[in-house]
């Protein structure tokens, strides 16, 4: 019978594991919506590897440590599988991962391939080797660059109650460089507005009718300098930006309607629908109606257990907060954002994770949570 992977496991090839799985990744298109061939790889893998069950749902996969307790806190490790689209700069085939100098390149990489593949390694780790006071869950999500609802909102009821979440994401975790190891500890959430003015139409020869445009110009320039009374520690104040506006049909006709998208970067100091219901109030009556109030801000308290045993590893880490957008914002709990590579890289031509940032990662990985206590 063959040995599983916790077995033939040792400090010396678990990184190699880790990134001979994630070439085996960057080399399956995995763009958002169609991932089913990575997830294919990835549950075959999980089940050859992994003593305890896989589960699957859609393209979402994830598994429960051995010995859950409900009367334990659970931690859930969470990274994403899929890709965005490579973009046409690319020197190189994005599909066809390669290493050079100690840097393999491939789409995927480090958005998001490297920190799952060193969170799957790293609690396939902890299962085989330590005894832990909480129970572990890892999930390995899809559709996570579209924010689709087949991905993490799909699943999170089919989990275990998840406590608290250590999210894997490209945002530096180099232990040799003093602050090199960064932490997000809350993260904006997102919500998209649609404005409508209304007018009455008429002839622009005459002093008739009611010009929408203005109108909606007079709600843009509101919302431009429309400042919340609370502003997040961690995320600084609500970012608030008109980026679209239509209106009109002809020279000599006065528009009757004019309509307009703001985007809206919302943080931990209010709620989604508290922006949402704050903002219609500064600009009615122009109709500001949301697209979806689902992308909440996230964020994690300085004195939660998980972010104390980081500091107490790394005193030295950095903790910031993250203005970019991760499955944080559809968990239901507290979280944090920490994986190896560089947000800079994402979504950019020759995309590329340093081979020693997985190895480090692992190893950071298995220090801090080996010890963690979340009683």
């Amino acid at each position: 019978m063959r040995p599983n992977f916790n077995t033939m496991i040792t400090d010396l090839n678990i990184s190699d594991a880790a990134i001979a799985l994630l070439k085996r990744m960057i080399a399956i298109p995995s763009v958002s919506r169609d991932e089913a061939a990575v997830a294919d790889m990835l549950e075959a893998y999980m089940r050859q590897e992994s003593p305890v069950e896989v589960h699957r749902s859609g393209n979402n996969l994830w598994m429960v440590a051995n010995g859950f307790n409900p009367a334990r806190q659970t931690l859930l490790l969470n990274a994403h599988i899929d890709t965005v689209k490579p973009v046409a700069s690319w020197t190189r085939d994005p599909f066809q991962p390669t290493e050079e100098e100690g840097r393999i390149y491939g789409l995927g990489a480090n958005d998001d391939g490297a920190s799952l593949v060193s969170l799957l390694h790293t609690f396939l780790y902890l299962i085989g080797h330590e005894e832990l006071n909480y129970n572990l869950v890892f999930l390995a999500s899809c559709e996570e660059e579209v924010s689709g609802k087949n991905g993490v909102s799909s699943v999170i009821g089919q989990l275990p109650r998840i406590d608290v979440a250590l999210v894997g994401e490209p945002t530096g975790m180099n232990p040799k460089v003093a602050g090199g190891v960064r932490v997000a500890v809350a993260e904006k959430g997102l919500m998209v507005l649609d404005g409508t003015a209304h007018g009455k139409s008429g002839h622009a020869a005459r002093n008739e009718g009611v010009n929408a445009l203005y109108g909606a110009l007079d709600a843009i320039n509101t919302l431009r300098n429309y400042r919340f009374e609370r502003e997040s520690e961690s995320l600084g104040p609500i970012k608030v930006t008109t980026t679209v506006i239509n209106g009109g049909t002809a020279h000599n006709v006065i528009p009757d309607t004019c309509t307009f998208v703001v985007d809206v970067r919302t943080t931990d100091a209010y709620t989604n629908e508290e922006v949402a219901r704050r903002l219609q109030e500064a600009v009615a009556p122009v109709e500001l109606t949301p697209r979806s109030t689902r992308l909440q801000p996230s964020c994690i308290g300085h004195e939660h257990p998980l972010l104390k045993r980081i500091v107490e590893v790394v005193p030295d880490a950095t903790l910031f907060g993250s203005p970019t957008l991760s499955d944080q914002a559809l968990l239901p709990c507290p979280s944090l954002k920490m994986g190896p590579g560089d947000s800079a890289r994402s979504h950019t031509a020759d995309e590329f994770i340093e081979r020693q940032e997985i190895v480090d990662a692992i190893g950071l990985y298995r220090t801090i949570l080996t010890n963690l206590n979340l009683q």
